[in-house]
């Protein structure tokens, strides 16, 4: 199915880029272009939009900007893919206090499927008596516990998730969801506070219960900011801190 070019019934007050990028998003979250497919070149975009290659070229450096598209010199546009790289640069924010970074070793400590509850509301807005799966992720940097995450999603989306998928992926989780599951986590947003963990998570991380941790709470959205994954993160930030280079991510 090729992506439809606006028409005057379809336009609304926005630019006519933000039209044609809508309409490129909408391709890539029905599976138009598959992550680490080139997309078409922009005078064939520009053709099958019926509009100008500078109004294709904005549209797609929006994409670009957005993380969604990746340039690479002299061979085209493709969709972005989650490689280690990638996660650590865009979705991996802690590093040694002395500026290191390393990409994670990561340990499966649980998972299980239920039904979301009053929190998951209240933290989240997933309604309440939702079908989740709960996994328990432990991330371990020069092989001690650093962060702990409990991740939460859908099974609607996510249908056959089980432990065995989970603990023996090829990748990275977000790699997980976009080859098995066709699901490209495009941004997240986070929100930090200090807070004393729980005493089994405290335990975990190697830390006295009375010790203050970082506490993310982060959901990461998919095309057309579709929420597809929720999680609390518990971070010991004796080692480490959380780094959040805007400018540099923005400009790459």
């Amino acid at each position: 199915m090729a992506a439809s070019a606006p028409t005057p019934d379809t336009l609304t007050p926005n630019p006519l880029y933000r039209e044609v990028q809508w309409r490129i998003t909408r391709a890539l979250a029905a599976g138009e272009w598959k992550p680490g497919e080139a997309i078409p070149s922009e005078t064939r975009l520009a053709r099958q939009f019926s509009v100008s290659i500078g109004t294709i070229r904005r549209a797609i450096d929006e994409l670009v900007a957005g993380r969604i598209l990746v340039r690479q010199q002299g061979r085209g546009t493709f969709v972005a893919t989650h490689t280690e790289d990638r996660t650590l640069f865009y979705f991996f924010h802690i590093v040694g206090k002395d500026g290191s970074s390393e990409f994670p070793e990561s340990e499966l400590l649980g998972f299980r499927k239920e039904r979301a509850g009053d929190s998951d509301e209240h933290d989240f807005g997933i309604t309440r008596g939702t079908r989740v799966a709960r996994v328990r992720n432990l991330l371990k940097l020069g092989g001690r516990p650093v962060v702990l995450d409990d991740i939460t999603v859908p099974t609607e989306r996510f249908t056959r998730l089980d432990e065995s998928t989970f603990r023996n992926r090829e990748g990275t989780i977000y790699g997980l969801y976009q080859a098995r599951y066709g699901v490209n986590v495009v941004r997240i947003s986070e929100r930090l506070s200090a807070a004393h963990p729980p005493a089994d998570i405290a335990a975990i991380l190697g830390m006295r219960s009375s010790q203050p941790a970082l506490h993310v709470r982060r959901v990461a959205y998919s095309y057309n900011d579709s929420p597809v994954e929720y999680r609390h993160s518990w971070i010991n930030t004796a080692d480490h801190e959380y780094l959040s280079d805007l400018w540099k991510t923005a400009a790459r």
